[in-house]
């Protein structure tokens, strides 16, 4: 499709969506501008090329559309939130809905977007977990009108609620956390240890958007009963698991990361995540460097071939310095929040995705080690806080920035999302922190 086609193709769109919903537009001037700077068109099957649908904009969106615009590809972003995404100069149109928190919602509005815009056939991006719940769950329904690389619902469970990640990594011989799972306040006496543990839920979703807290830690007994009790009503007792802390901090926090098919990684990267915010238990990288970590690849491989997984995906490890093991914490069937560190590492994550969707091949790839990403909205705010309770020294944070290569956010050849962040950091503090 040409420049000209497309213009006249997404008239279309922005004529119908207008009467639904609140649908952001760029002027054409930009929109042109954007497609010229474009260098390397993506091959494609058919009469005309297909584009890709992001579904959440956060800085995990801005590098998806950034991956993808950068090879021409045609992006819209479907949102329900202000985000940093909506301003990159890849995103051709933010399609505004009211809320993608519930499968209902979810499904409406891409039901909506696909009567209602020349989208059929482009590839899905969902970037939370709980929208990669809901498209799983109605895979076949939206596989009548978009490229859907998300896996069915008997693959997704085993990302989506903990207590079948944990049990079946136990019957993989995968080591994890010590971990009780408890059904309410008769089974804490079960609990035969004093701490420190955390108090996490088996379904982020349903304890998350409630504490803007990943999990809680307990020192004693005491605590960890009120904890309990707390975190009980908000996600129900059934879904609250009791863990054990496995000592240190984000130098002892690795994940292995993967576009993985037919058993095996079509592409791979290990990396340290080196800080996170919040220090104690985040719910995002702040500061990330690729390693060579072989260790992390065969118990990874062995877990996602064993529930059959396609797609993008992220397994989150904390080495135990107690036995030395490496311990599944989460797995994260969607990109993660550093994916953009794998372009300058030389594996294009999004874009491989979309290549595989098209019915190309893809070659074997490996990133690169040495590679650092940062997200400065979160990671100074997070270093201030640890120098000033001295757990991290200020010449020791200041040395780790050099070399840093990849900006969440920021970027020369697409400065608009960076500028826009500042403006939207009071949101972003009081609506999830950050």
């Amino acid at each position: 499709m040409g420049t000209c086609g497309a213009k006249r193709n997404w008239q279309v769109v922005e004529a119908s969506l207008l009467r639904t919903s609140e649908f952001s537009d760029r002027s054409r001037e930009a929109s042109q501008r954007a497609t010229q700077l474009v260098e390397e068109p993506v091959p494609h099957a058919g009469s005309r090329p297909r584009g890709a649908v992001v579904i959440g904009g956060d800085y995990q969106g801005l590098g998806i559309a950034r991956s993808l615009g950068r090879q021409g590809v045609p992006v819209l972003l479907v949102d329900d939130e202000p985000s940093v995404a909506a301003a990159s100069r890849f995103v051709r149109k933010t399609f505004r809905v009211r809320s993608l928190l519930h499968e209902s919602e979810t499904i409406d509005a891409l039901t909506a977007l696909s009567r209602q815009a020349d989208v059929n056939g482009w590839v899905l991006y969902p970037t939370r977990d709980e929208t990669v719940a809901a498209i799983s769950r109605n895979r076949a329904r939206l596989s009548q009108s978009f490229q859907v690389p998300v896996p069915p619902w008997t693959t997704i469970r085993f990302a989506w609620d903990k207590r079948d990640t944990y049990r079946l990594a136990e019957r993989l011989s995968i080591p994890t956390p010590r971990t009780w799972f408890l059904k309410g306040d008769e089974d804490l006496s079960k609990v035969d240890s004093d701490g420190p543990l955390v108090i996490k839920p088996a379904i982020k979703e349903h304890f998350f958007y409630a504490t803007h807290a990943k999990a809680w830690r307990a020192d004693g007994p005491e605590q960890l009963a009120r904890l309990y009790r707390r975190a009980a009503s908000i996600a129900g007792g059934g879904e609250i698991l009791i863990q054990e802390l496995i000592p240190g901090g984000g130098r002892q926090q690795f994940s292995y990361c993967a576009f993985f098919k037919d058993g095996s990684p079509v592409a791979s990267m290990t990396v340290e995540r080196r800080r996170q915010h919040p220090s104690d238990f985040g719910h995002a990288s702040t500061f990330v460097e690729t390693i060579d970590l072989g260790a992390l690849e065969e118990p990874s491989r062995r877990f996602l071939e064993a529930i059959d997984y396609y797609g993008l995906v992220e397994l989150e490890y904390k080495l135990d310095p107690r036995d030395g093991e490496f311990k599944l914490l989460d797995v994260n069937a969607r990109t993660w929040g550093y994916h953009s560190i794998g372009r300058v590492a030389g594996v294009d994550f999004p874009y491989l995705l979309f290549l595989d969707q098209l019915g190309h091949d893809v070659s074997p790839v490996r990133a690169r080690p040495g590679v650092r990403w940062i997200r400065w909205a979160t990671d100074i705010p997070n270093a201030l806080v640890d120098i000033r309770s001295g757990t991290v020294a200020t010449r020791s944070y200041l040395r780790s920035l050099r070399g840093v290569e990849v900006e969440a956010v920021f970027s020369w050849s697409d400065p608009l999302p960076g500028l826009y962040e500042i403006a939207l950091l009071p949101y972003l503090f009081f609506k999830r922190g950050l």
